[in-house]
């Protein structure tokens, strides 16, 4: 098994991919209390965590976690993004 297939297999690279992610969001925050510009923390949270929810299925799938573990990400995956929907549908 290559270095590159070991660390896919392993969830490493997912899970490398959601610390970045995660700094991403930090630094958005940071940004915007420091300066007032970019996006609002609540313009962007529920897409983010959306989309945190939906690596961490991919990874539990990677790692063979199982249905529920799948399941569970999907859905919270779900319910962040429909939080995101009704947010911008209401502004």
């Amino acid at each position: 098994m290559t270095w590159l297939n070991h660390q896919i297999s392993s969830g490493f690279a997912v899970e490398l991919i959601v610390a970045l992610m995660l700094v991403e969001g930090l630094a958005l925050v940071w940004w915007h209390g420091r300066t007032g510009q970019g996006p609002a923390p609540t313009d962007f949270a529920a897409t983010l965590v959306s989309g945190v929810c939906l690596m961490m299925a991919l990874r539990s799938g990677l790692v063979g976690d199982g249905p529920t573990w799948i399941g569970g990400w999907l859905i919270a995956a779900l319910i962040a993004h429909l939080t995101d929907l009704v947010r911008r549908w209401r502004s």
